[in-house]
This record gives C-alpha cells, structure tokens and sequence, in this order.
C-alpha cells in the first residue's frame, strides 16, 4: 500500500532493540505503583514469605505480586486467570514486573493467604494521601454496591424460598400419586414400567422432603434465618429491579468529594443500609485524620438514630428523607402538600385556662401539580377535585341518554347509522353546524348537553378561582380582646 503510513517489518531483526521503558510515558500510572510498593515494608504490614527460602525453588517475591494485584485493582481485572495473561502480553505488566508471569494460582494464593495486609497497604496509602493534603475539604460520599457471590440461589435458603419448594414437591407428588391411580384403573402393559418411573420418582421426592426439613432446621437455628450452602456468609438481597434478588454482600463505601478516592470500605452481608451511616462515617474520618467531617449519602440511609449519632459526635449528615408515606399512592394528601407559616407562631390567652403560651401553627394548601389534561389546563385546587369528577359523570350520564332518546329510522329502507359520535355530536349534520339545529329549528341534544358540560365546566373552574382568593388559614388567630 502506498500513501499510508507504514508500520515495522515484522521479520525484521534490530541489533539494538528498543528498551521496554520507551513505551511507558513519565505520566504512567505504573510508575506511581512501582515507587509506593518499592517503599514499603512488607515485612511489618503482614505479607508472608518476605524472606526466601535457603532451599528448594525460588518463589516470588511478594512485593511482585502486590504490584500485579495494585495494577489489577486500577484497571478492573479482578480475575487471577486474566491477571495471568496481562502478565504475558501487557508491556505495562512487563515493565512493571521485569517480564514475569506468575501463574493464576500463585496470584490466588496470595490474595487470600495475604488479605489482612493487603488492607494494610490501603491504610498506608491512605496516610500517604493525608500527608499530601489531599484530605483537606473533609467531605465523603457513602454508597453500597451489591456484589454477587460465588453462591447459587438454589443452594441459598430462606423462610420463603423454603415454604415455596416444599409446595412444589407436595404439588408434585400429589400429581404423581393421581397417575399411578389411573393407571391402576387402565391395566394397560405399558403401566407396569410407567408405575416403577413414577414410584422412583415419588421416592426421590420424599428423599428431597427430608433434606430440606434438616435444613429448615439449620436455617431457624441461623441469626438471620438464611442459609447458603456454598458460601456460608453469603445472604440473600434485594436488588434495584422489582421482584429480583442477588445472593453476596453488602459492601459500603466512602470516596472523597474532591479527589474521587476511596478512604474507606467495610464489607457487610446486610442488605439494607439503614444501619451503616455512622459506622462507615466515623471510619473515614479516622482514616483522614481529622475532626470534622461532612458526609453526604442518598435516602437510603436516613434513619433518626444514625442521624443523631453523627451530630453527637461532631459529624454533619446531608441525607434526603426517605418518602415512606403511603398517602399518595392511597390518594390522600401527605405533609408535602402543607407548609408552616411561621409569622403566626405567636403568644396568645385563652380565657378558659387562663394565660399561657400557645404554639399557633396555619397551614396553607399549596396547588397541585397537573395530574391530568383536565387539570393542567384549569389549574385547579384541592376543593375542585370531586367537582370535576361530578362533571365528567353528568357529562357522560346526558350523551348516554341522548342515544337513547334517538329516533329510529322512518322506514325499514332507511340506512341505520350511528346519530351521534363519542362527543355527543352528529358525524353527519343535516344542517348548519354554527346554529346547531335540524331542518325543524329544534335544537340537538347532543350539543345542548355538551354545551351544558362546558358551562358546568366554567362555572367550577369561576369556584375554584374564588376560592384560591378566599382561602382562610385552617386555624385563625385569636385576637386579645
């Protein structure tokens, strides 16, 4: 090809190859992990085999597996066996590691033979960050993420989960019972072999019936009443789409506001996060190293008693309200819908009891949002509400009647067609539509009854208006006198 630019012959042979470190730039992240593993000391956070044996194979060195597992960690590579064949074709893992490739299950092995000093080095880290200033505007955001675990739903077993399948296999063995009765009944010469199908069956549900009763009783025995078989710490959680579940862990997080880097992360089997505001605000002030702290979490997280904890100990709090109330969707009104008017919350007497101070509270209504075309258009309160309904039912009560009162055809030869349409109007008018009267000078019902619900109409929305500059406050102030 010409007029492109052409890359290296492959089969070209260089006398002075070029060095791996011309293809990591100066800005590398790598480079930041060679030099913060470089200067800790593995020995005193935990890591084992920091000291290589006098005899047998030369092992890795942990600090080589630490930087795959940081590098691993930046980059979203979370399985060994992928870390393991990065380790083999990525030119930043080359530089990073001097071209070595440990195998999947040495990279396993030290995940999980070294996990407490690997919190550790995120500790130091986070003192590294603190020394830079990093931490300087106190401000953390709190949030969980659910993570699944290597537990199947099947083998994760709760009250509901349990109840559920013992139905089924009493459903089932009910229905395998009513077979081998009408086969009896048959005495066909296949039924002999069907019969033994349906018996082996049978017994292997009965089999399963007792497993699970031995296993209700671990799951009653359990704190939470789950039981997961595979990964016993496991737990059943609600997820975002409805009706669907994730068997893991709860894991909470606390990442800077300015900096997006996380201070602090604590891993829970609890599904709701009611009760981890506190807990996790107090460890990322810790972590940072500083009295003061604001913390800012969605409305999942309100709960009063955390609340409170975090003021007691100096913490600012930024949580929504959680919307627990059901009245609207009962389609009653809410406290949302109600303000204080605090130029009333005054002293006043009472000529009963004598003077004293009385808290005076005055609640306006407040106009509703459009929840209709009706309503948009009219912008109507709380008090037209049952009007407009009244409305739409005399509406639809007049053209109801007016089809009724419709006179028939003169003679069997006259087509039969429909004299109104869904409005209450004439499809075909047989006179002037401005006048809105037949041949005979009567007037069509169909419009009257129209106009009627439009005068009705007007005449509510006239209310509703006189009533929004009338309004008077629920309790009216007590004069002195």
């Amino acid at each position: 090809m010409t007029g492109f630019i052409q890359g290296a012959d492959r089969n070209q042979g260089y006398l002075l190859p070029e060095r791996i470190d011309e293809y990591v730039s100066e800005e590398n992240p790598v480079r930041v992990i060679e030099a913060f593993v470089e200067e800790l000391d593995l020995g005193k956070l935990g890591f084992s085999r920091v000291e290589p044996n006098e005899m047998g194979r030369p092992a890795y060195c942990p600090a080589t597996l630490l930087k795959i597992y940081l590098y691993g960690y930046l980059n979203r590579i979370q399985s060994s066996r992928r870390l393991e064949q990065e380790a083999k074709r990525n030119l930043e893992l080359m530089w990073l590691t001097g071209r070595l490739a440990p195998d999947f299950k040495t990279l396993a092995d030290f995940r999980a033979d070294n996990g407490g000093a690997i919190r550790g080095v995120c500790r130091e880290f986070i003192v590294l960050c603190r020394r830079l200033g990093m931490f300087s505007q106190a401000v953390v955001a709190i949030d969980g993420s659910k993570f699944k675990a290597v537990n199947h739903r099947d083998r994760n077993f709760t009250s509901g989960k349990m109840q559920m399948r013992m139905q089924l296999i009493e459903q089932s063995i009910t229905e395998y019972l009513e077979q081998l009765d009408r086969m009896d009944r048959k005495e066909a010469p296949r039924s002999v072999r069907k019969a033994v199908r349906l018996k082996e069956r049978i017994a292997t549900l009965k089999d399963e019936m007792r497993r699970l009763a031995g296993l209700q009783k671990q799951m009653k025995a359990s704190a939470d009443g789950q039981l997961s078989l595979t990964d016993p710490d496991a737990r059943s959680m609600a997820s975002q789409g409805k009706g669907t579940g994730v068997v893991g862990y709860n894991v909470q997080t606390a990442v800077d506001a300015e900096h997006h880097l996380i201070v602090t992360h604590e891993v829970t089997n609890v599904g709701s996060d009611r009760d981890q505001l506190y807990k996790m605000a107090e460890k990322a002030r810790e972590a940072m190293g500083t009295e003061e702290l604001t913390v800012v979490a969605d409305r999942g997280y309100f709960k009063s008693e955390e609340i409170l904890a975090c003021d007691e100990a100096g913490i600012v709090p930024i949580v929504p309200k959680s919307m627990t109330s059901t009245a609207a969707f009962a389609g009653r009104f809410d406290r949302e819908a109600f303000r204080y008017v605090p130029r009333l919350d005054e002293t006043h007497d009472d000529d009963r009891t004598g003077p004293h101070v009385l808290p005076l509270l005055e609640l306006e209504l407040r106009l509703l949002p459009p929840q209709s075309a009706l309503h948009a258009r009219d912008r109507a309160t709380c008090d037209t509400l049952g009007a407009r309904g009244c409305a739409r039912h005399d509406a639809k009560t007049l053209r109801s009647r007016s089809k009724e009162n419709a006179d028939p055809p003169p003679n069997r030869r006259t087509s039969v067609r429909n004299t109104q349409g869904l409005d209450g109007g004439d499809p075909l008018p047989h006179t002037h539509a401005r006048t809105g009267q037949y041949r005979d000078e009567s007037s069509r019902l169909g419009l009257q009854s129209k106009t009627n619900d439009e005068d009705h109409g007007n005449q509510i929305a006239d209310r509703s208006d006189a009533s929004l500059k009338t309004t008077r406050p629920l309790f009216p102030a007590r004069s002195n006198e």
